[in-house]
């Protein structure tokens, strides 16, 4: 069987409504890794979805387990020859909490519903459809060739929506297990909808709080007011020092000293569009002289997720005694995680507000990675999305989110190309979570076109050097 033939065979397998009903088995599972009540759930989806579909393509299954972890990994390999190739694949089961509640009327987390030409699923887009189109396009490449023609290695986790704990460890633990020569996996969005894109890292992300401890208890407004201090009022002082009205960051020690020439080209034909349900960009926000494609894939962020200061569900008249805001750093490769709270600690005593609190908020810290542009897997796979789908692939440096990429390329030392299936607008993490099926379709072809050619000897050889990591001489 030919290429042509083995994406034909791909159309006709999604057509014929076998790939919805796997993932509709898939989505029907109740995987919240936020809920302990679900548990069970997370090592049922390994034991009845994933592992029985590996082993049925010729893989050898191992359940891996790790102290810090709450749920278990599956470890799956197909080793045809040492001397081919080796990819590693990665995906998680996991789902962000259901919001039953809040989805639209006829529609539920946990049934895979089609509606005004969306499936609409908990985990269609993160990360079920997406972990499913690779599986699949594995399985369809191995019906018409015979063999992958390649090694495959495969691990799912069931914790990335909890921050991944124990991954780093497990990964640390089993370095020879899971070596290879590339990372090829899929989360996160394309750039737009209807463009085939490959990232190769992530911005890293760290949350922490900032808070004010005035004094014990609240004071009438009207005697104290203009005699005590208000700390929602200092709170909104201190954050406005950590950026412009406009967005622009203000501590020089969170931003690069520069946009390198290598992220800029890559970035220079890629316009950020979020579909038809996504906001509009607004072209006075963040980073002046950047495009908006350069400001979220080549520059830090800073937002506040949440704040508050007295009751705000029934505000009285009472000076509050504290305040209190959520925030977080989206960040570049060049950008030192373990020097961004003591610059905000240095930047906040300058600005005059030695009394701000900085609170580590104990969850995981996500490192910024890339791997360079130019590299030649980066082309490779590049050019065969593609050959496949008849459009100039868009390829960007990093996700303008986290990811635990920084595992694959600090640890396993591996290069990582991400080939997404979703799109910006798919309300990830949101009630209503969808994908057009068009866009799963796609992505069934150029997964299966990927691994063809990965199988047909065209792949780059060998490993070229170290990706780039959090370091300001990654730049």
């Amino acid at each position: 069987m030919t290429r042509n033939q083995a994406l034909a065979l791909a159309e006709r397998r999604f057509d014929s409504g076998e790939f919805r009903d796997v993932l509709a088995r898939r989505v029907a599972l109740p995987s919240e890794s936020q809920n302990p009540e679900r548990a069970g759930t997370l090592a049922q989806y390994l034991a009845e979805e994933i592992q029985p579909a590996f082993e049925a393509m010729g893989f050898r299954c191992r359940t891996l387990t790790q102290a810090r972890a709450l749920a278990p990994f599956l470890y799956a390999e197909r080793i045809e020859d040492p001397a081919l190739p080796t990819a590693l694949g990665y995906g998680h089961g996991d789902v962000i909490r259901g919001l039953e509640k809040e989805w639209k009327p006829g529609l539920s987390p946990w049934t895979l519903t089609e509606s005004e030409g969306r499936w609409y699923g908990r985990g269609i887009a993160d990360n079920k459809g997406q972990h499913t189109v690779n599986m699949e396009a594995l399985r369809l490449v191995l019906e018409a060739r015979g063999r992958l023609g390649f090694n495959a290695k495969y691990l799912i986790e069931m914790g990335e929506e909890t921050g991944s704990p124990g991954l780093r460890e497990l990964c640390e633990a089993h370095r020879g297990l899971l070596a290879a020569d590339v990372l090829i996996a899929s989360d996160g969005p394309r750039l737009s909808p209807a463009r085939p894109t490959v990232f190769l890292g992530a911005r890293g992300s760290i949350n922490f709080d900032l808070a004010i401890e005035a004094r014990a208890g609240g004071h009438h407004s009207g005697n104290w007011g203009g005699l005590i201090s208000n700390p929602g009022i200092q709170l909104a002082h201190a954050i406005a020092s950590i950026v412009s009205p406009s967005g622009q960051i203000r501590v020089p020690e969170w931003v690069p000293d520069a946009l390198p020439d290598s992220v800029r080209r890559a970035l220079a034909d890629c316009d950020v569009d979020g579909g038809e349900d996504g906001p509009l960009i607004e072209p006075g926000w963040g980073e002046p002289g950047l495009t908006p494609a350069e400001r979220v894939f080549g520059w830090c962020s800073f937002e506040v997720l949440a704040c508050k200061t007295g009751n705000p569900d029934t505000p009285v008249n009472a000076i509050p005694p504290r305040a209190w805001a959520r925030c977080q750093l989206r960040f570049v490769v060049g950008i030192d995680p373990d020097r961004i709270l003591p610059a905000l600690r240095r930047h906040l005593d300058r600005q005059g507000f030695p009394y701000v609190q900085i609170l580590e908020t104990g969850e995981s810290l996500f490192r910024a990675t890339r791997i360079d542009p130019d590299d030649p897997w980066v082309r490779w796979a590049a050019d065969s999305l593609a050959a496949t789908s008849g459009k100039k692939t868009a390829v960007l440096p990093n996700l303008g989110g986290s990811l635990p990429n920084d595992i694959f390329t600090d640890v396993l030392g591996l290069r990582t190309v991400w080939v997404p299936h979703s799109y910006p607008g798919c309300s990830q993490h949101a009630p209503n979570e969808h994908l057009p099926p068009g866009l799963l379709r796609e992505g069934l072809r150029l997964m299966t076109g990927l691994y063809w050619d990965l199988g047909a000897g065209t792949a780059p050889a060998g490993r070229r050097g170290g990706p780039e990591g959090g370091s300001r001489g990654g730049q």
